[in-house]
C-alpha cells in the first residue's frame, strides 16, 4: 500500500510538473503564449509604454502607464488608439475599474479617428449587471448584450470581439452575449427592431450595412479611470 501511494503522488507531481512547464499554458501579462505564438496572435500593447498607440486627436497619450495598464482617462483624446487598421479579426482584452459608476468602451473598425462616434463600433464598457443596448457587453446603441456577465467593480475581465466581414460577436468572461450582422441595419439612422440608433456622419443619419469593414481600434475616456492589459489581436 506504501509503495502504491508513493507511486501515485510520483506520477501526480509528474504531471503537475509537466502542466506548469507546458509551453501555451499560462503567460504573463502583455506576453504571447507559445501557442497564440503559433496561431499568429499580435500583441498590441507590451505593458511599459505606449508604443503603437496615441489619442485619436494624433496627439501623444498623456496619461503614463499604470501596473502594466493603458489607461485611457485624461489621455488627451476621446479615445486612445492604435496604428494600425484591421478588418476581419478576433480582438481580446482585460478591463477593470474601482468606481461603481464606470463608463468605458471598446471601439473597432473606426473609419475616421476624428469621429469615432460616428464612424466607428463600441462595445460597452461599464459597471452593473443589467442587459440591454448601452450594457456591459453590448454593441453600443445597436446590438443589447443578452447575458450580463460582467463581473463585481474591481475584478478583471475578459472581453473578445469577433469581426468576420458583416458579423460581429462580442464574448464577454467566457460567455457569448452579443451578435450582430451588419447586413440586418438597412434603414438610415434605426436598428432592426425599429427604434433609432446615434450615428450620423454630415448631418445625415447613416445605415449600419455601409459602414466600413476595416478602421482603427481602442479604448475610450468617458470621464472614469479604466484600465486595459493583454491587448491581442488575431487577423482573420
Amino acid at each position: 500500500m506504501q509503495k502504491q501511494h508513493l507511486s501515485a503522488m510520483a506520477l501526480l507531481s509528474a504531471c503537475c510538473l509537466n502542466v506548469c512547464l507546458s509551453p501555451g499554458v499560462r503567460a504573463k501579462d502583455n506576453t504571447l503564449t507559445e501557442q497564440e505564438k503559433a496561431t499568429g496572435w499580435q500583441l498590441l500593447f507590451n505593458g511599459h509604454d505606449h508604443t503603437g498607440w496615441k489619442c485619436n486627436t494624433g496627439k501623444p497619450i498623456a496619461t503614463p502607464i499604470e501596473d502594466g495598464a493603458l489607461v485611457p482617462y485624461k489621455s488627451g483624446g476621446y479615445i486612445i488608439i492604435y496604428d494600425k487598421q484591421f478588418g476581419d479579426f478576433v480582438l481580446k482584452c482585460d478591463v477593470r475599474w474601482e468606481a461603481a459608476h464606470c463608463n468605458s468602451g471598446i471601439f473597432f473598425r473606426v473609419e475616421e479617428p476624428a469621429d469615432p462616434v460616428n464612424t466607428g463600433f463600441e462595445v460597452q464598457v461599464m459597471g452593473g449587471n443589467q442587459t440591454g443596448k448601452h450594457e456591459f457587453g453590448a454593441i453600443y446603441d445597436l446590438e443589447p448584450n443578452k447575458v450580463a456577465a460582467g463581473k463585481p467593480t474591481g475584478q478583471w475581465n475578459h472581453v473578445e470581439i469577433t469581426c468576420r466581414g458583416s458579423r460581429i460577436q462580442v464574448n464577454l468572461n467566457g460567455q457569448d452575449v452579443c451578435s450582430m450582422n451588419c447586413e440586418d441595419f438597412t434603414r438610415p439612422g434605426y436598428c432592426p427592431d425599429g427604434q433609432p440608433h446615434k450615428y450620423i456622419l454630415n448631418g445625415k443619419p447613416r445605415a449600419i450595412k455601409d459602414f466600413a469593414r476595416k478602421g482603427y481600434l481602442g479604448f475610450q475616456d468617458h470621464g472614469h479611470k479604466v484600465w486595459y492589459k493583454n491587448v491581442k489581436i488575431l487577423e482573420l
